[in-house]
């Protein structure tokens, strides 16, 4: 009998027979929308277009992803983001290894990227992440445009083992030299100089953690969503600490709350050191982006 067991657990299933299997352990932890939720699994995780799993339900399904996808909705059930429970996001270009010690990446800041690469003439050679995370910003830079360096730092050893886990899986695909150093903000690049420092930082107030979705207040690294000072304490630490790292006319580029994108514009404008601040929308509008030169 236990012989027969195992070769019926290691026979390969169709896909059609993983989405069945998935759906049915999502609808036993009642889950919202199983069956929407067991094709995201198995589309995120043979890394095929959503619509995919259901036009090809007779393909074979290694034993490894079944494997992983019935993890995956166990985790679910439990309350995981997607992203947590596959294991990996898309950003831009990219598809990304994720997982609790790093932020899932937003569309938003696919828009803070694109917004610098927009700004960055060709005498930006050198960029600086802070707080890069899974390396979102950072490696998608060095994929879309050839700098002689890109930087990202962060103060969570967990999320460099991600985002170098990242950068190695990417090799030769990266136009531009990726290194990620450990430290808080700028710390890890003292006595450098850079063109550009991007920064997605923690922007939620204290006060404001509770109304988070629990998917993200109880799954999400709480470091790189929430801060003091209103949600404002680790943005100013960066306006303030740039102008010494930026050559002159350097780009600072900051991802801020919607609430606050004036307060964060006033801050980099009364500093003295900025020139040319603006305030840029996201695409639905809200003022999301902070961007000024070193003056």
């Amino acid at each position: 009998m236990n012989s027969t067991v195992v070769s019926r657990d290691a026979a390969a299933l169709t896909v059609g027979e993983l989405l069945e299997v998935v759906t049915a352990q999502l609808e036993s932890g009642r889950v919202e929308s199983p069956l929407r939720d067991a094709t995201d699994i198995v589309s995120a995780l043979l890394d095929v277009p959503r619509f995919w799993p259901a036009a090809n339900r007779e393909s074979d399904a290694a034993s490894s992803v079944a494997v992983a996808a019935k993890r995956a909705a166990a985790l679910r059930i439990a309350g995981a983001p997607l992203a947590y429970a596959v294991g990996r996001a898309s950003f831009r270009h990219l598809t990304l290894e994720v997982d609790e010690n790093v932020l899932i990446p937003r569309v938003e800041t696919e828009i803070l990227v694109e917004r610098l690469l927009e700004r960055a003439s060709l005498d930006v050679r050198s960029v600086a992440d802070i707080g890069t995370g899974s390396g979102a910003i950072a490696l998608s830079l060095a994929l879309e445009r050839e700098f002689d360096s890109v930087v990202g730092t962060d103060i969570s050893l967990g999320a460099l083992r991600i985002a170098g886990r990242n950068a190695e899986r990417l090799g030769g695909a990266l136009r531009s030299p990726v290194q990620f150093l450990h430290g808080a903000l700028l710390a890890p690049l003292a006595g450098r100089r850079v063109d550009a420092v991007v920064c997605n930082p923690p922007y939620i107030a204290y006060s404001e953690g509770e109304a988070l979705p629990p998917s993200v207040r109880d799954w999400e690294p709480a470091l790189a969503l929430v801060c003091a000072d209103e949600g404002l304490s680790v943005t100013r630490n960066v306006i303030a600490q740039a102008p010494a790292l930026l050559s002159p006319g350097g780009i600072l580029a900051l991802e801020v709350d919607t609430r606050r994108a004036g307060m964060v514009a006033e801050i980099v404008a009364v500093d003295g050191r900025y020139v040319a601040v603006e305030v840029l929308p996201d695409l639905t509008g809200r003022e999301r982006f902070v961007f000024a030169r070193r003056a």
